[in-house]
């Protein structure tokens, strides 16, 4: 099934590893075949992984993109996602948890990723985490 993409004007994406820019007009992509493809939003880089979810979404991120590299950044995905799931108590959250961890042992990284933001406001609101790194603690301002 044809994936039809609605790009804003300068929006950034990678297509099978290449990045690539939109002009400066909005413009619609249609992929007709089964490709790898992230929008820019979706797109983490490392300084930014730092919460325990973000640590958990990198290296499944990095499995999609670089599947050549795949083994290298699942150690990294399994020992983040055990460390994850061990500080919560959450049966919903740890339900994501289950769900990613199936997603990911089937190569259905994307879906993993998407699984993957779900629990970016959990934490912000249960975990109090900000990804800018700044509480969000009401007794903290």
């Amino acid at each position: 099934m044809p994936l039809k993409l609605s790009l804003k004007p300068g929006e950034k994406f990678v297509l099978n590893g290449a990045v690539l820019t939109n002009g400066d007009k909005k413009a619609s992509l249609i992929v007709q075949n089964k490709a790898c493809l992230l929008r820019e939003k979706d797109i983490m880089q490392p300084e930014e992984a730092n919460t325990p979810v973000r640590r958990v979404y990198l290296p499944i991120m990095m499995m999609y993109l670089d599947p050549e590299a795949c083994a290298q950044y699942y150690d990294d995905f399994a020992l983040r996602l055990t460390e994850l799931m061990g500080a919560l108590r959450n049966r919903e959250a740890l339900a994501t948890c289950v769900e990613i961890s199936r997603n990911v042992s089937h190569g259905a990284y994307y879906k993993a990723l998407m699984l993957c933001r779900k629990l970016f406001d959990f934490e912000r609101e249960r975990l109090n985490y900000d990804p800018e790194g700044l509480s969000t603690n009401a007794a903290d301002h």
